[in-house]
């Protein structure tokens, strides 16, 4: 898409010429990790067993898009997690995890002009769960991380759902959540930062790049490259 236009220092449209409004979505689907959240879950769970740097280095070049079996990329960091205990999830969720600048006030926003939203993540239930309860998100999917003995063993366990969160899945869960909820995809906002975003955006009615890499802000309709998440505010009409 061309007609690319900086409407704000850091903020920047494609394809279309703001306002809009805020009003007519009825849903926003957020990826968490460097998007709702300021950090990468795994990246800082293996922290606590000393391989920050092995396993960031297969998130950056998942999120760059350079890996093409993103499943298997997050088996391999999951399994490098292997001995991280429960207390550890914990205190990273206490001293690390912060929801990113503007997130409270676009998701209340959202929610009062009607709008329900969704939590996609490649991460995991143990932060998804507590980021939902805290902002009062009303559906979330994402990974869940075996313990046993109070220790992650290694390895995700399945559920009922179906496998991996990955960008099909997040595809997968926008278009099930639109379904449910009787509205058209067109009537949906995505949002999120890496290329396993990508293919919900691709069928959301506005697709919305946060401090992202660079393949996401190449096509997304809105990129917020500086400030907060409630940026997106600038050209939705409430």
């Amino acid at each position: 898409m061309n007609n690319v236009t900086e409407i704000a220092p850091g903020l920047v449209i494609r394809g279309f010429m703001p306002p809009l409004r805020l009003r007519d979505f009825k849903l926003i689907a957020f990826d968490m990790d460097s998007t709702l959240i300021n950090i990468e879950c795994v990246d800082e769970i293996a922290d606590a067993v000393g391989r920050k740097a092995e396993v960031a280095a297969i998130t950056e070049a998942a999120m760059q898009g350079l890996i093409a079996d993103y499943k298997e990329s997050l088996r391999q960091r999951v399994a490098l997690l292997k001995g991280v205990s429960e207390a550890d999830l914990e205190k990273l969720y206490k001293e690390r995890l912060r929801l990113n600048p503007g997130a409270a006030e676009l998701v209340s926003a959202c929610k009062e002009a009607g709008l329900k939203v969704l939590l996609v993540s490649g991460g995991f239930t143990y932060f998804t769960d507590r980021v939902r309860d805290r902002l009062g998100i009303d559906y979330t999917r994402s990974n869940h991380l075996e313990l046993r003995d109070g220790l992650l063993t290694g390895r995700m366990l399945d559920q009922d759902w179906g496998d991996i969160c990955d960008g099909a899945e997040k595809r997968r869960m926008l278009l099930q959540t639109c379904s449910a909820l009787g509205i058209d995809p067109k009537q949906s906002i995505a949002m999120g930062d890496g290329a396993n975003d990508l293919p919900m955006m691709g069928e959301a009615g506005l697709s919305v790049a946060y401090h992202a890499k660079p393949a996401v802000r190449e096509v997304a309709q809105v990129c917020i490259n500086s400030g907060g998440l409630d940026r997106l505010l600038r050209v939705l009409d409430r």
